[in-house]
């Protein structure tokens, strides 16, 4: 009896039903005359998941690893077939073993990778460049002016790290600049981007069919304030799962061609039905500028694969606490595309409250999307 998860979504394919036979017992209740089976049994039907066994494994492991160098409170990572839609490996931390039953701690055993919703920070850039190049007013060779390295919108100063000034749209992405997102948002309209958001499936279900799986929440305001309409270009103001982050770039990584995600094998003969929700020639200009961020000079240097170009885009961001936004703790994330010329599989990593001073994106998160996906490509 299935209680929780796929067993419990496909409890009616999985379960058989029992027969039933007619015979005549002794007084010792053993049976000494069959008259036969009124009854045939049914056993259950097989079902076979899309996860691949090698590859859940590494990527148990450096999930592990992981938390062991950041000494974070939790994490996940989820790797997908962008080709298919199919889910190749999915892991949590805390972990638990579903053999100790008296020593269960069932905080343990929610798979968060598609339950737990965070705010994906810088990760949301690659889709605001989507709305930008879609919008006709920039490619990513244009120029925007991020000087003097902030930015005022409403009561609040957005900042660079440091004073960039005059970049290109590729660049902005590349180093992740807060004031020249800021800029492609005034100019494009955060209706642009949330449309964007919408097409490629945030603040939906994946299609896995998991229960208890999260939809995020994308804001919908009777009124938006000059900046909860930039804030939302740089991912703030919005909540997504890790696995909804993996389908949002395997959007890019399919030629912008969006499929429902599977958590069960899919047979090689049968078709597969996506919806195209951007034009090819805007697909090659992004990943482009995805390759760009893990080069040098790029946010995600660490996310890089021996032997294989990758691109991705790192995201850091402020966790909530009771009076809003605290400044020690973060959740780093990194979402990857691998290999970039012939883009297929989408691996996302969420690191939630690395500890020390490594605990954005590009340092926490970043380095175990490349292990991963160095096993992933090797597999």
């Amino acid at each position: 009896r299935g209680i929780a998860g796929v067993e419990l979504a496909f409890e009616d394919w999985l379960q058989g039903s029992p027969g039933k036979k007619r015979f005549i017992k002794d007084l010792h209740g053993d049976a000494v005359r069959d008259f036969g089976v009124i009854d045939e049994p049914r056993p259950g039907k097989a079902l076979a998941l899309s996860i691949d066994l090698r590859l859940q494994y590494a990527q148990h492991r450096e999930l592990q690893r992981a938390m062991e160098e950041t000494g974070a409170e939790a994490g996940s990572a989820v790797t997908i077939d962008a080709w298919t839609g199919e889910v190749l490996a999915v892991s949590n931390y805390p972990v638990f073993n579903p053999n100790s039953r008296g020593a269960l701690d069932f905080s343990r055993v929610r798979n968060r990778a598609l339950t737990d919703a965070y705010e994906p920070g810088s990760t949301i850039k690659t889709l605001t460049l989507v709305a930008a190049l879609e919008s006709g007013q920039f490619h990513i060779d244009s120029l925007v002016d991020t000087a003097p390295g902030h930015i005022q919108v409403g009561t609040k100063v957005l900042r660079d790290p440091r004073n960039y000034g005059e970049i290109s749209v590729s660049t902005i992405i590349e180093k992740s600049s807060q004031v020249g997102a800021t800029k492609i948002a005034q100019a494009v309209g955060h209706e642009a981007i949330l449309d964007v958001l919408h097409r490629f499936g945030l603040g939906e279900t994946t299609g896995t069919g998991f229960p208890g799986e999260r939809m995020g929440q994308l804001p919908d305001l009777a009124h938006w304030s000059d900046i909860e309409k930039v804030t939302l270009a740089f991912g703030y103001g919005l909540s997504v799962t890790p696995i909804q982050l993996a389908r949002a770039y395997g959007v890019l990584a399919n030629g912008g061609v969006r499929l429902p995600l599977t958590l069960l094998k899919q047979q090689a003969d049968m078709p597969l039905i996506g919806d195209r929700v951007m034009e090819e020639e805007i697909v090659k200009d992004v990943l482009l500028v995805l390759d760009r961020v893990t080069e040098p000079g790029g946010t995600a240097t660490l996310a890089k694969v021996p032997g294989f170009s990758v691109g991705g885009k790192t995201g850091t961001v402020h966790k909530v606490g009771k009076g809003g936004y605290l400044d020690d703790k973060y959740v780093a994330l990194f979402v990857g595309i691998a290999p970039i010329e012939a883009p297929r599989y989408v691996t996302a990593i969420l690191i939630d409250q690395p500890r020390g001073d490594h605990y954005g994106g590009g340092l926490a998160a970043a380095p175990v999307y490349s292990r991963v996906t160095e096993e992933v490509l090797r597999i």
